[in-house]
């Protein structure tokens, strides 16, 4: 890699995954994960400066392609497999349960050595997707932005099974910017409580905190200040998959051109509630994320 190249602002590393999902009103097969949806809700984003790495097998190579036709700056490091999820979900979409049917090779220190980025985000799909070095190695390149969700899942067979993150509280100062859900925030510090959830986070050493908290919206603390991100009220809730990756993508999109904390969780909520009301993965622009918060 050239030496004088310039970083992306935000550069999202993650598995691409082979994804079935199950919900009451459809079912299909598709591309998935964080690194899927991250991507593809930046690609109508002309003024973005983004980067995508991933790894993936032989039978994801089409997905690939088309990320790079809507324009994406793509990194493919090699992996014997591409993750194979299914995702099944119930009447209530928030409710969903998860086989792991396969599994892609994680991401280390060595094979990230030439990758740049201003902002990494961190799209953990599976407790060993990355190690505790490669937090380190990048939080010394840049800022570290971590979706905690894949080091709270351990595979066992095919099953997901739910645990706490061993080295959290080394993690922790070493990440920038930690996004959790309610459920996710509880397994971490043992608080239902989002307010006292936030400021366990913040003692351990993480400065830049967003908790997604479903119809009630979204809560950041950073600097010792809270921000109370309320949701937008979708017409019709159709496919909640990538929802969270959707919200990631808007607030590191928005914070990286310099807007406040709030600024960019509305932004982010906003954009949140427009992929919510369609199947598949965002995409739309800035331009329609305005209107909806205007309106």
């Amino acid at each position: 890699m050239n030496n004088n190249e310039v970083s992306p602002e935000i550069c999202c590393i993650g598995h691409i995954t082979h994804d079935k999902v199950i919900t009451p009103k459809f079912e299909a097969h598709m591309p998935g994960g964080t690194a899927y949806y991250f991507a593809k809700a930046l690609s109508g984003f002309k003024d973005k400066s983004f980067k995508l790495v991933t790894a993936v097998g032989d039978d994801n190579k089409a997905v690939i392609d088309e990320l790079k036709a809507d324009g994406i700056d793509v990194t493919v490091l090699p992996s014997r497999n591409s993750v194979f999820f299914e995702n099944k979900y119930s009447e209530n979409m928030a409710d969903r349960t998860q086989r792991v049917l396969a599994k892609a090779d994680p991401f280390t220190v060595e094979n990230l050595k030439e990758i740049k980025g201003n902002i990494f985000h961190l799209g953990t799909l599976l407790a060993d997707d990355f190690s505790f070095e490669v937090i380190k190695d990048l939080s010394g390149r840049g800022v570290v932005s971590v979706d905690i969700q894949g080091y709270l899942r351990e595979v066992v067979g095919d099953q997901v099974h739910p645990v706490d993150y061993s080295l959290k509280k080394e993690a922790m100062p070493y990440i920038h910017i930690l996004k959790a859900n309610e459920t996710e925030m509880k397994v971490l510090t043992g608080e239902e409580d989002p307010y006292k959830a936030a400021k366990i986070l913040a003692e351990w050493g993480c400065r830049e905190i967003l908790l997604t908290l479903g119809e009630k919206g979204s809560l950041i603390f950073a600097g010792g200040n809270f921000y109370e991100i309320p949701a937008f009220r979708a017409e019709e809730v159709v496919d909640t998959t990538g929802c969270g990756d959707t919200y990631m993508a808007g607030y590191l999109y928005k914070r990286g051109h310099g807007a406040s904390y709030e600024e960019a969780g509305t932004f982010a909520a906003a954009m949140c509630t427009l992929k919510l009301q369609k199947k598949g993965p965002f995409n739309g622009s800035p331009q329609e994320v305005t209107t909806l918060m205007e309106s």
